[in-house]
């Protein structure tokens, strides 16, 4: 007997019998139907001839269920019923599909819905869970019009804006000055102990406390200071945080510890964690929080980790998942023809904090990555193998577009960086000049953007001084000389409260610098409360940066704790950032931001003013797909007895892309979480669940177009439709089948 027979047998339990009930007396056409079928297939013809019914007067549901790539139009033009109609049709033919589920180490999961409740009608088995009743159940409703959306208004949702405090109110400013000095009295009495010693970091003799209490308040300044006393302990932790972690917490905690899994938490970063909770913003800081501390699920599934994106696996010699040949298997990843990441062999290839959810956690796992900032100097070596990178770009016909990463690119010195950006202005150059060699038509990509990624402006903002705000005003001004029109420093602010006078005097200069600043969002559970990713956009807004990227969590059940589900993306991206929509005819307005990044808030704040907008929602909604590209173009094809959606996500039509996506075809996401758990942990940190009564709803989406901003400037040339360091590897035989 095989495992999903064994399943079938499994008897359903007494909250699943009363869900069940309860969906038969709402839908009097599907008992009927469940009831007069012998077996199975009958019951998926006639639920599938009763919604093919419906769909005779719904055109646009059914355009959108036949359409092999439907457009953004074709998904705004659907009405509520539309999108249960089309999902039960997407059930129905994908009835029976099995997939590998990596959230539960490879174990199949087999999607066949209507099956289940016809098992469940006959025989009371099937052993489908009460999450998996609770959202057939908001599904019916939903094609029978029985619920109906009720989409918020724009008062509402800046009243949920506002229940979100950001760090520079005066009051959490206050509340931070008391982490910091705590923080700074026990690293203080370490020192005297000797239980901390450090070379640069220790006091002379005779100094009295109220003394040592100003030098270490001057050391708070410099980011050294900060990484030579991140926290890498729980104990330690604890401390910091005034003992105020309960012994749950611990418990997980030190299971981290043991299971190997490093923590690193710097003095500055731990000091935007409430201690003394204020009355005015209980909970506010739970999105910080849940980066700093671990989970269960994380803890129990480290060791079993499996690598999200399949093109960073690389062999010697062979392409990546999307094609791409590449001179090492460590410094260059990619996925797009026009842009590639570089990883330096620099300390630039750690970060200045670790994130619970980070997607390289795989990668910590190996011991491919740690917090041993000495060993991550770069080598003799490097500065030949950094010309051998270079050579790669220069020589490839699309590239136009280097990201320099990690890690976090500004982890790496001033002098390193230096040595960076001049081998990429060299490259620049050189590029340029064989251009001219080209007939038209033949002529390759020319650099026209260098971004750099980085958390330093939040995690660690002391590390934005003005000699590294030099070295990027330095080069941004020879590399304009050259061609090179866009600067972005592309960071990552998850809260409001991570926006601080030193964040704000960062950014400053990096602005003054000539390089504009972008944020990318993780949509964590904490991140996707009502108001929440609103308020981020506008505080952000408020001092200079623009949203680029709001990112569903990436990862298996170890990200199971701060995962929230696709559909959240979705109504977040329909029910709040549609309030930031930037109209037609202030797109030229929009476009001409980035001119001038030195005057860029004055430049929101006219924009947001002349359009009425509360904040720019010019970010794009999207999930990291573990094959090829971003997208949030998917529809939910399936659904586990757990309850957990079946999301079959294409690739987005609107950009380039590697032309691997056509032989790869759809990706299949196992979602971690179900909509009744992601519900059940809101309900747990406080949220009213009346506010997401439709989230059960949001069940499809197509990737949002990018905003103008965002858009290469036009060559003056034609650029070859060549592709070099590329090769067609031989077709899968089937969509691979992930978890998200």
């Amino acid at each position: 007997m095989t495992e999903i027979e064994v399943l079938d047998k499994i008897a359903i339990n007494v909250k699943s019998h009363r869900l069940l009930n309860k969906l038969l007396r709402e839908n009097p056409p599907l008992d009927e139907i469940m009831r007069n079928s012998r077996n199975e297939t009958e019951a998926l013809v006639g639920v599938k001839n009763w919604v093919l019914r419906e769909l005779e007067h719904r055109p646009a549901a059914r355009r959108f269920y036949e359409a092999e790539h439907p457009t953004r139009e074709d998904f705004e033009a659907l009405e509520w019923r539309d999108l249960a109609a089309v999902r039960l049709l997407d059930y129905i033919d994908n009835a029976g599909r099995t997939f590998p589920d990596l959230n539960l180490r490879g174990a199949p999961a087999v999607s066949d819905p209507i099956r289940l409740i016809w098992l469940a009608v006959t025989y009371g088995t099937g052993g489908a869970k009460p999450y998996f009743f609770e959202d057939m159940l908001e599904l019916f409703r939903q094609f029978t019009g029985k619920s109906q959306r009720s989409l918020p208004s724009r008062a509402q949702v800046e009243e949920w804006m506002d229940r979100w405090p950001t760090g520079l109110d005066p009051r959490i400013i206050r509340l931070r000055e008391e982490n910091r000095d705590r923080i700074l009295k026990i690293i203080i009495r370490r020192i005297d102990n000797g239980e901390i010693r450090s070379s640069r970091y220790r006091f002379p003799p005779g100094l009295s406390d109220e003394e040592k209490y100003l030098m270490a308040l001057e050391w708070w300044q410099e980011s050294q200071f900060h990484l030579t006393f991140a926290v890498r302990n729980p104990d330690l932790l604890n401390e910091m945080l005034g003992y105020s972690l309960d012994p749950d917490t611990m418990k997980i905690l030190y299971r981290a510890r043991d299971k190997g899994i490093p923590f690193f938490v710097n003095p500055y970063y731990l000091s935007l964690l409430h201690v003394r909770v204020p009355y005015f913003a209980v909970g506010a800081d739970l999105a910080i929080r849940h980066y700093v501390l671990y989970s269960e699920q994380l803890v129990e599934e480290f060791g079993n980790i499996v690598a999200w994106e399949k093109e960073d696996q690389v062999r010697p010699g062979e392409p990546n998942a999307a094609g791409w040949l590449l001179p090492t298997e460590t410094n260059i990843h990619r996925r797009y023809p026009d842009v590639a990441i570089l990883i330096p062999d620099t300390v630039g290839r750690a970060c200045g904090g670790l994130c619970a959810s980070c997607q390289r956690m795989y990668d910590f796992q190996r011991g491919n990555l740690n917090f041993d900032l000495d060993r991550l100097m770069p080598r003799e070596t490097w500065p030949e193998k950094l010309r051998r990178l270079m050579e790669y770009f220069e020589n490839d016909s699309q590239l136009r577009d280097i990201l320099i990463t990690g890690g976090d690119a500004l982890m790496s010195t001033d002098s390193q960086l230096e040595q960076i950006l001049d081998a990429v202005y060299e490259m620049a150059v050189r590029k340029r000049e064989a251009n001219r060699k080209r007939p038209d038509g033949e002529k390759y990509a020319e650099l026209q953007r260098v971004r750099l990624g980085t958390r330093l402006p939040v995690y660690l903002p002391q590390r934005i001084t003005p000699s590294l705000a030099k070295v990027l005003r330095d080069f941004r001004e020879k590399a304009w000389e050259v061609g090179v029109r866009q600067f972005v420093v592309q960071t990552h602010f998850e809260s409001p409260m991570e926006i601080t006078p030193d964040s704000r005097e960062a950014v400053a200069r990096l602005l003054d610098a000539g390089w504009i600043v972008t944020n990318q969002l993780v949509l964590t559970t904490a991140a996707s409360r009502r108001g929440h990713a609103a308020r981020l956009r506008q505080a952000l807004g408020e001092i200079g940066i623009l949203p680029y990227y709001t990112f569903t969590v990436k990862g298996y059940m170890e990200n199971w704790h701060n995962f929230a589900p696709n559909a959240r993306s979705v109504q977040e991206q329909i029910e709040e950032k549609r309030y930031g929509h930037v109209p037609a005819e202030y797109e030229e307005m929009l476009r001409r931001l980035a001119d001038d990044p030195a005057h860029i808030i004055d430049r929101i704040a006219e924009l947001r003013t002349r359009a009425r907008l509360p904040f720019l929602g010019i970010d794009r909604s999207v999930l990291n797909l573990p094959g090829v590209g971003k997208s949030l173009t998917f529809r939910t094809i399936g659904i586990t007895r757990y309850g957990r959606r079946i999301l079959e996500f294409d690739h987005d039509r609107t950009r380039a892309h590697s032309p691997i996506i056509e032989q790869m075809g759809k990706v299949i996401i196992i979602e971690s979480k179900s909509i009744a758990e992601y519900l059940r942990h809101l309900d747990e940190i406080g949220e009213d669940l009346q506010e997401y009564k439709d989230l059960w709803g949001y069940s499809a989406g197509v990737t949002e177009p990018r905003a103008p901003i965002y858009e290469y400037p036009p060559f003056e040339f034609q650029v070859t439709k060549k592709l070099t360091n590329f090769a067609l590897a031989p077709p899968e035989e089937e969509p691979v089948a992930v978890g998200g």
